[in-house]
């Protein structure tokens, strides 16, 4: 169990409709205006572009990955719950009694919050066994690599079967020999 009160966690704020990017603004000018750098590291939006087609033409738009919510990662604490939930625009902590819950590391990398880089000296045809996942234990050859998603895709005996799957980096390790 990670200790809140040391460590620095994310955590996801609930604020109005329309109201994230004035909220992200007030945080961090609360962060300058009180010297809260070594207590809230970061705080963000999660985006995604798509495309968008409007009068015959295609461009693409930011939008916002889950609307009505900020991100924020924190070292917790009491004070710092009643700065950040009476800023402009924040209706409170997602938790149990608007009491924070932090994110756990799966969350963080599906919601890309951040950019974990494993430098693997990976190659296609290096044998790698699985350390972590649904499939841990499992051994395979590496058949495609991925360096901007991080991800490999392996081919693994499964069921009497090879079969091609895909995993993270951060998963795989290579084998020796």
């Amino acid at each position: 169990m990670v200790d809140v009160t040391t460590t620095p966690c994310w955590y996801i704020l609930h604020t109005y409709a329309g109201y994230e990017s004035m909220v992200k603004d007030n945080l961090e000018r609360l962060i300058e205006n009180n010297n809260l750098q070594a207590m809230i590291f970061d705080v963000k939006i999660p985006m995604e572009q798509t495309i968008e087609e409007k009068n015959g033409k295609r461009k693409i738009v930011e939008r916002k990955l889950l609307p009505c919510y900020v991100f924020i990662k924190m070292i917790y604490s009491n004070q710092l719950w009643y700065w950040v939930t009476n800023t402009r625009g924040v209706t409170g902590f997602v938790g149990p009694q608007g009491r924070p819950i932090p994110l756990k590391e799966a969350e963080i990398r599906k919601m890309r919050l951040e950019e974990r880089v494993v430098e693997g000296e990976f190659a296609v045809g290096d044998k790698v066994s699985v350390d972590a996942g649904p499939l841990e234990g499992f051994e395979g050859i590496i058949t495609e690599l991925n360096d901007i998603s991080q991800k490999a895709k392996i081919n693994i005996q499964m069921f009497g079967r090879n079969t091609d799957v895909e995993v993270e980096y951060i998963q795989i390790k290579k084998i020796e020999g």
